[in-house]
């Protein structure tokens, strides 16, 4: 950068400007353009190509320069902000005209991957969350805050791994942490596998408890606080705090839609970290990241913005309390009776703009005229919901009802004040209705009969000169002219005073015309003035209602969540789940959500589930690959996740008892970047299962121990599953998709394992997917069939039979246990019939044996090998 001195005065303004925020692309206003010097212009023409110039381009002192026009920024900031870039508006705070030197400039607001609020830089359905973490005396605070609709939420822990897991699963537009956590290697890992945006380490000034404290208390009232008890919870105290410092100094003032924290608590939800949304697919396929094929695209009828981004909360944290579930279900049940209400509840909720994020916008003094009557039209909608909502008899429909308000006298002041159709700008005029302010109106009759004075104006001239060409024009350079042919320049009077020479003509002004441009173009500025002051005070009145716009915005986003909830349960044909206190997951001809809407050929096989803490507490599910093992356990999942968001289910019928975590693993990819195997990646993901299941957890497991050796996979597999079913005090429902049919045998020693397995048809050496769930093992693997299915030669697949055979034999002991089941833990009923065999005859014994051994189970060549036992037996006694 060039030394200061040598700068103009406006440049020597950017580097002193710049200063103050280096970390920002700093947008720098100069009349119509924002533009970038520097560093700023280089790194900012790359990623918005857009073309890089200069000031005194082709000498030494030339500086790198681009620009954007002001009316376009919005989108070229957005971009910037998309590659997690910070950008600093610095307009001109007076106008040039009146300047004495360069004109005064100042940075009016830091825009940062989390403090977005134009609308072309947001996704209309999602939060867009800031976020800031500490530790505050052992105990780790979080809170997060969307200043696009004021939703700010805090909560605390004292345990680090849940709290870590918790944060990781938002997805976090930016993200503010503790200096002091930055060497953390729990924090760093936090950061490496979130799905955060931009990641800031900010000192740790901003996270002092006393002054954070003191900053919450600017923004809400004691009795709210006090029901918060903030007092006695430092930790989410001081993560609010050092949000709310950020939000003042990034966005230059205390913020009005600010002005409510909720509580979140993570007992109060259904968990589901990061992986399982992404194993679940419940927002984005797990394969190329794309909405369409998720859960939330199948579920998401909604028709407003506040809706899409409620149904997204109902769906990534589902409740666990029964009274609510229901009380949605209800709503639901009310809404699909109702058919043509329905229609034009949807129809009337179309209308209604984003008024959370308006209210923001309002609040913050940049809507403009366009969004004031767009929230006109959205409360004039919201007065016919309203009415259309009252013959609906379920308690939450006739809540949001109640709470939802029309605010008649906003809509009636924007109605007198703002013009149907009014300029995107506020500054230029045009925004402000006749009639709405008398002073406005004579400076609009001013400004309006203009053109009618000058056509007599004109007129007169041309008699009084008689010169028939004679024109009276304006152009912005020069105002107000006479224009003369030069044929005619003898004619012209000499009151009239040269103005400018062109080359047919010449241009004049006369006394008269030079006192009526002053009064018109004086009157038009003013015109242009007094209709900003007036738009300011109309949204200034409008912000002083934000936190009725708000409930109201809460309502519409409920009633838009459940209508969609409702139009899926009709469109394709869900039942009303009963949810329970108890541990009871049946569902009877349960689908698959998405997958059923695939084209499957044969149609979608509805299979039923029963899983419970007693009798079928772990489900071990056998059968091919593609037959449909995953399918089938994720569905069982997302069902429980619906019906826990109030939604209806894909079942003929459903009982849920509730679930306070869903723990998956299903699937893995190598994290090469990581260092870290197929294998270590499943291993993390079961250690974190077991360390994190509780009783009233739904696991959800899909071949663990393929990422090894076959016999340290099938032992991993068989002692994790041994570990969910007998570990004291845990037994949570569980299901296990395997290939290891040797799993099976677990149903004979534990009294919790049922077997389940995806019937098959044989055809020969073929196989036919029936997709239907049926009880019981299966000993086979069918891979080799399925090879075939996809191709392989016959000669391959000849030989693969030889070596099966081979590897199938001994899979037992000479008594016909599986072998696997064995350990250092002997059955006490085995033991002492040991003992006793010490005493009683061979012959006996071998009897014995034969009574106990079951043929159905044993391979032929297994059973010739146990007889040549039983023979050699008999010959030494």
């Amino acid at each position: 950068m060039a030394v200061i001195h040598d700068l103009t005065p406006a440049m020597r303004q950017f580097v002193e400007i710049k200063s103050k925020y280096p970390d920002c692309i700093l947008f720098f206003r100069m009349g119509d353009f924002y533009e970038m010097f520097f560093d700023d212009a280089i790194r900012a023409s790359q990623i918005l190509e857009i073309t890089l110039t200069s000031r005194n381009k082709g000498k030494a002192d030339a500086i790198p320069l681009c620009g954007v026009p002001y009316h376009a920024a919005s989108s070229y900031i957005s971009r910037l902000i998309e590659k997690g870039f910070k950008v600093a508006i610095c307009e001109q705070v007076e106008d040039p005209r009146l300047a004495k030197g360069v004109v005064q400039r100042e940075v009016v607001r830091v825009i940062t991957p989390g403090l977005v609020v134009d609308p072309e830089c947001l996704d209309a359905r999602q939060n867009n969350f800031l976020a800031a973490l500490c530790r505050s005396n052992g105990t780790y605070g979080l809170a997060f805050l969307d200043i696009s609709t004021g939703e700010f939420f805090v909560t605390d822990s004292f345990d680090e791994d849940s709290f870590l897991e918790e944060a990781a699963g938002f997805e976090f537009r930016e993200v503010l942490i503790a200096g002091d956590l930055s060497s953390e290697s729990r924090i760093n890992e936090l950061i490496e596998n979130a799905s955060f945006g931009r990641v800031d380490f900010i000192p740790d000034d901003y996270f002092n408890t006393a002054n954070a404290l003191m900053r919450i208390q600017n923004y809400f009232s004691t009795d709210h606080l006090k029901k918060l008890n903030a007092e006695k919870h430092p930790a989410w105290v001081t993560a609010a705090g050092a949000i709310l410092r950020y939000v003042e100094e990034t966005q230059k003032g205390h913020l009005q839609h600010i002005h409510e924290i909720q509580w979140y608590q993570s007992d109060q939800v259904l968990l589901i970290d990061e992986i399982a949304k992404q194993n679940l697919e419940l927002f984005r396929t797990s394969q190329d990241q794309r909405k369409v094929g998720s859960l939330f695209h199948i579920l998401d009828k909604t028709v407003t913005a506040m809706g899409g981004r409620r149904l997204q909360g109902w769906l990534s944290r589902p409740l666990v309390r029964v009274k609510p579930i229901r009380k949605r279900h209800a709503a639901v049940a009310d809404l699909t009776g109702q058919h043509l209400l329905r229609e034009n509840i949807r129809r009337l909720l179309s209308q209604v703009y984003d008024l959370e994020r308006l209210a923001a916008r309002v609040t913050m003094g940049l809507a403009n005229g366009r969004d004031l009557v767009a929230l006109k039209g959205s409360l004039q909608a919201i007065s016919d919901i309203i009415i259309t909502l009252e013959p609906f008899t379920a308690a939450r429909l006739q809540e949001i009802r109640m709470g939802l308000d029309s605010l008649p006298e906003v809509s009636r002041l924007i109605d007198s004040a703002i013009v149907d159709d009014p300029p995107l700008t506020i500054r230029e005029g045009g925004i402000i209705k006749e009639g709405y302010d008398e002073e406005l109106d004579q400076l609009i009759y001013l400004t309006r009969d203009g053109r009618q004075w000058i056509a007599r104006l004109e007129e007169k001239e041309r008699k009084r000169t008689n010169i028939s060409s004679l024109k009276v024009g304006f152009n912005s350079v020069f105002g107000y002219y006479i224009e003369v042919t030069k044929a005619n320049t003898a004619l012209v009077p000499d009151d009239y005073i040269r103005k400018q020479t062109l080359v047919n003509a010449e241009r004049y002004i006369n006394e008269e015309l030079k006192e009526y441009e002053a009064t018109v173009l004086q009157a038009d500025e003013k015109r242009r003035e007094r209709e900003y002051v007036l738009f300011v005070d109309i949204r200034g009145r409008i912000a002083s209602e934000v936190r009725r716009i708000q409930a109201t915005a809460s309502c519409v986003a409920d009633l838009d969540a459940l209508v969609s909830l409702a139009e899926v349960a009709v469109k394709y044909h869900y039942c009303c789940p009963e949810v329970a206190e108890d541990d009871v997951i049946e569902i009877r001809e349960g689908r698959h959500p998405v997958v059923e809407h695939m084209p499957i050929p044969d149609g979608f096989v509805p299979n039923d589930i029963l899983l419970d803490r007693d009798r079928s507490q772990l489900l071990i599910i056998t059968g091919p690959n593609m037959a449909g093992k995953s399918t089938f356990i994720r569905q069982a999942a997302l069902i429980v996740l619906m019906a826990q968001m109030g939604s209806f289910v894909p079942a003929s019928s459903a009982r849920i008892g509730v679930v306070d975590r869903i723990f998956t693993r299903i699937g893995a990819s190598d994290s090469i970047a990581k260092g870290q195997s197929t294998f270590m990646v499943e291993m993390n993901e079961v250690a974190r299962i077991l360390k994190g299941a509780t009783p009233r957890s739904l696991i959800i497991l899909d071949e663990v121990g393929r990422g090894t050796s076959t016999y340290d996979g099938l032992s991993i597999a068989w002692a994790v599953a041994e570990h969910l079913h007998d570990a004291p005090s845990l037994s949570p429902r569980t299901m296990f998709a395997t290939h290891y049919h040797e799993l099976t045998e677990l149903a004979d020693t534990k009294k919790g394992v049922k077997n389940y397995h995806i019937a098959i048809r044989e055809w020969g050496d073929r196989i036919i997917f029936l997709r239907k769930v049926v009880e019981g093992g299966m000993n086979r693997s069918y891979g080799i069939q399925v090879a075939r299915l996809a191709g392989i030669s016959s000669n391959v697949l000849d030989r693969a039979k030889e070596i099966l055979k081979n590897l199938e034999k001994g899979e037992r002991d000479a008594h016909g246990m599986p072998k696997i089941a064995r350990g250092s833990r002997i059955d006490k009923n085995e033991q002492q019939l040991k003992q006793l065999n010490l005493f009683v005859d061979e012959g006996e014994a071998v009897i014995q044996e034969i009574r106990e051994t079951d043929l159905l189970k044993m391979t032929p060549l297994d059973a010739m090998h146990l007889i040549q036992i039983w023979k050699d037996k008999l010959t030494v006694s």
